[in-house]
């Protein structure tokens, strides 16, 4: 622990530190100048051993509020106390002091009982705020941890002769509400699910994990969308069980099974927003709503659809943070999906940009996610 002392009166310096070493703090470093002060302070490996600075304010050069300012703005200092020790009387001058970052001040003369009061005070802030700054630290590593575990249960881009699977995820947070999954049930099959959890950020990701580990075995085993549907509504129910805290979770999706022996499209939309179906890059119909979200009752009544194609297909599917992000009203933002949903996607980099521009994907409060099938 340090303790800076910043005067350009040489004699106010000396009698400075004779005070606090007498008072039990011997790592006292005297500066003669602000100039000094932001030289040693530009320092990491100086600045982080250093708790609080005693800073003059009227200074040649450069008094201290300029420096005060100057070293708020270095991020590895930021946690550093500053106490300005001044004999002005002018009340904005004090104002000023701290509202640009000071902790504190006291007037001269000093009264020692006073001063080691405040001394103590602004220590124990410095201490306070380097614990929180560590616990972040560790649970931004934490929570960068689980973003990557989350990540790799996500299922990656697919392509053969007969399908093509792509994605695009954007994440508000580290960690996420959307889930996304799909997998080859046999040689002509497909099963493709995407979920957006209510809420967004840690409660929903837990959630979406829970989900996600019985999300696999439950479409692999069962199939029949369906089935299936009633089965994570009954999985969300023993949630609802074993929480009994007030809270409904829920979760929207749709979830498809596609034949291409058969050439046919069963789905369930459980209050998701409408993916869009386009046949032979003519024709585009919603795959509307027709089940409520999961989770809502402890029995859901699942209703399935299904669609034959001819030839060639593509399905847009998307989670309601690609529709906030598009357009506040979601009608129009709709509206604007379905238009571009009328030609064949290239995608040359993302699919996400084929609705959004790289700009506008950027700080969203909500998860997003685009997922692009061709067949």
């Amino acid at each position: 622990m340090s303790i800076l002392l910043v005067d350009d009166n040489l004699i106010n310096l000396f009698t400075l530190e004779k005070l606090l070493k007498s008072s039990g703090y011997e790592d006292c470093i005297p500066l003669n100048s602000s100039k000094d002060l932001l030289t040693y302070m530009r320092t990491p490996a100086h600045a982080k051993n250093v708790d609080l600075i005693l800073l003059d304010i009227m200074m040649p050069e450069m008094d201290g509020l300029e420096a005060c300012r100057q070293i708020k703005a270095m991020n590895h200092a930021k946690n550093v106390q500053i106490i300005f020790v001044t004999a002005l009387e002018d009340k904005k001058k004090l104002v000023e002091a701290l509202d640009i970052g000071g902790s504190d001040y006291i007037s001269k003369p000093l009264n020692k009982t006073e001063l080691l009061a405040r001394i103590r005070v602004a220590l124990r802030l410095k201490k306070e705020l380097d614990w929180h700054t560590e616990h972040d630290k560790k649970i931004q590593i934490e929570l960068n941890l689980a973003s990557k575990v989350q990540q790799n249960l996500l299922s990656t881009p697919f392509e053969n002769e007969q399908l093509k699977i792509d994605v695009s995820y954007c994440p508000s947070s580290n960690l996420s509400g959307d889930l996304y999954y799909w997998y080859r049930l046999d040689e002509n099959r497909y099963a493709i699910i995407l979920l957006d959890m209510m809420g967004h950020g840690i409660s929903s990701s837990l959630i979406c994990m829970y989900i996600s580990s019985v999300l696999r075995e439950t479409i692999n085993n069962i199939v029949e969308p369906v089935a299936v549907m009633t089965e994570l509504n009954r999985y969300m129910s023993i949630l609802h069980s074993e929480t009994d805290n007030g809270i409904p979770y829920y979760f929207t999706g749709i979830y498809l099974v596609i034949d291409t022996k058969d050439k046919t499209i069963e789905y369930i939309n459980a209050g998701h927003p409408a993916g869009y179906l386009t046949l032979d890059e003519k024709t585009v119909q919603p795959l509307s709503s027709n089940t409520m979200a999961v989770g809502f009752f402890d029995k859901l009544c699942a209703i399935k659809d299904k669609v034959h194609y001819e030839n060639d297909f593509q399905i847009v599917l998307f989670t309601d943070g690609v529709l906030e992000a598009i357009h506040a009203d979601e009608y129009i933002a709709e509206e604007k999906i379905k238009a571009h949903c009328s030609h064949h996607w290239i995608c040359p980099n993302t699919v996400i940009d084929e609705l959004l521009p790289p700009d506008q994907q950027l700080n969203q409060t909500d998860d997003m996610c685009v997922i692009l099938i061709q067949g």
